[in-house]
């Protein structure tokens, strides 16, 4: 097998007993991406102890020898294809997939969702379904596993296949796959199983494979949000440089930008670097500063995008996003938080509580681990993004107080129309008032 230089980072969940450690496995196995002679040792355990094997045994084995040095933990999963290398985020119950999600399960553009043929749609894998879509993903393969059992019965994957792909389109999970499969038996994991005739899609690892790694980040449009603004004066050195990390895109000297919310424009003077070659560009993930043509007195927390595209980042002081809440005290209405995105700092407030995910159904506030699609106040607009156009641009943070309490993703900019409509309606109302008061023969009877 060819050397991967491709990796895809993806995570997999399933109700407790749908069979998901055994078809991790299972594709250790089969990809052949487990240590040496470390498949029969476990069967060779099993069988000294009495015990019937399972795939499931792999990951407890694997488990034992963290402190070996071996690159797998309970955590990360490395295994292969021919096509390139994943890493699977361990996802083993709704709470540990709760607090993975602002650092691994974030990083994850594809899932693997286990379920049991035998139990059908369980109230848990709607909410992994629901996760999944809190955090953005897309790509979604669906393993209705243990089919074996039911003598590999076309009826019951159809079923189960419409129950749930009518579910996540309500979440707007629209890429999905569904596969059926037998973990213990190795069907239609790597290779297409006879037993399922009536089958005519890709294996499990077939479709991983036919998944979308990230795009370069420098294909997409321009964008920086600004650091900070430096300025030295030693040597009559006048320049201010504009510095920020690119998060995406690419930009030249000569190139015309704007930086929002403010919308001030200026043209790319000079590209800065410390002690290093000149450069006349600078693209994504970099740490760039710039000069400028115009001087612009702007403060921390803009983004720069180039003017010529068009590109889809708004000035937003009302959003609707998805949101996991990780804070001890819970997120309610009528308290001020600070949301973070970018390099922006802005106050938010809780608004609207669209859709609720938590052990007690309550639309009135968020607890510990609960889930929901909200609505928040910002308290003045803040330069933003889809997380579908820009995951930097998209994804934030809620502090409250000294605690980061929560994050999650933008889903669109919301227009308070209903807003701006009471507010004209008040300025109308003061200003009818004001033309009574000073101009009374104009409004006599």
């Amino acid at each position: 097998m060819q050397k991967n230089t491709e990796r895809m980072n993806i995570v997999i969940t399933g109700h407790v007993d749908h069979g998901k450690s055994t078809l991790v496995g299972r594709l250790l196995a089969d990809t052949l991406s487990l240590p040496e002679g470390k498949l029969q040792d476990v069967r060779d355990s099993c069988k000294k102890n009495g015990r019937v094997f399972e795939y499931a045994f792999l990951l407890d084995a694997l488990a034992d020898e963290q402190k070996q040095g071996i690159t797998i933990d309970s955590a990360r999963i490395f295994f292969k294809s021919a096509q390139r290398e994943y890493i699977i985020i361990d996802a083993p119950g709704h709470i540990e997939f709760l607090r993975n999600m602002l650092s691994g399960a974030s990083r994850a553009l594809a899932a693997v969702l286990v379920i049991d043929a035998l139990e059908g749609v369980a109230e848990n894998s709607r909410r992994h379904g629901l996760l999944l879509s809190l955090l953005g993903i897309s790509q979604v393969v669906v393993a209705v596993n243990k089919l074996d059992a039911l003598g590999y019965d076309e009826n019951v994957f159809r079923r189960i296949k419409n129950e749930y792909e009518e579910y996540l389109e309500t979440l707007n999970v629209k890429q999905v796959t569904f596969v059926p499969v037998s973990a213990r038996e190795g069907k239609n994991i790597t290779t297409m199983a006879d037993e399922t005739p009536w089958y005519d899609g890709k294996t499990l690892l077939g479709v991983l494979d036919s998944f979308q790694n990230q795009p370069s980040n420098e294909d997409l449009f321009f964008a920086m949000p600004l650091q900070d603004v430096y300025r030295f004066s030693d040597d009559n050195d006048e320049r201010r440089i504009y510095a920020g990390t690119i998060v995406s895109g690419q930009v030249k000297t000569g190139d015309a930008v704007k930086f929002l919310p403010s919308n001030k424009e200026a043209h790319i003077k000079g590209v800065e670097v410390w002690n290093a070659p000149p450069k006349t560009s600078a693209r994504a993930v970099e740490a760039a500063g710039f000069t400028l043509e115009e001087d612009l007195y702007l403060k921390h927390g803009e983004v720069m995008v180039k003017s010529d595209e068009n590109a889809p980042v708004s000035a937003a002081s009302k959003i609707r996003a998805n949101l996991i809440w990780l804070g001890e005290n819970p997120f309610v209405f009528g308290k001020s938080y600070t949301l973070k995105l970018g390099s922006a700092k802005v106050e938010a407030s809780l608004a609207a509580i669209e859709r609720f995910l938590g052990e007690n159904e309550n639309y009135n506030e968020l607890r510990r681990n609960d889930c929901g699609s909200v609505v928040l106040n910002l308290s003045r607009p803040i330069a933003l993004t889809s997380f579908y156009d820009n995951a930097s641009l998209g994804r934030f943070v809620i502090v409250d107080g000294y605690d980061a309490a929560g994050g999650g993703i933008v889903l669109e900019a919301v227009s308070d129309e209903n807003k701006n409509a009471d507010l004209n309606a008040d300025f109308e109302e003061e200003l009818f008032a004001l033309l009574k008061k000073y101009f009374p023969h104009r409004f006599a009877e």
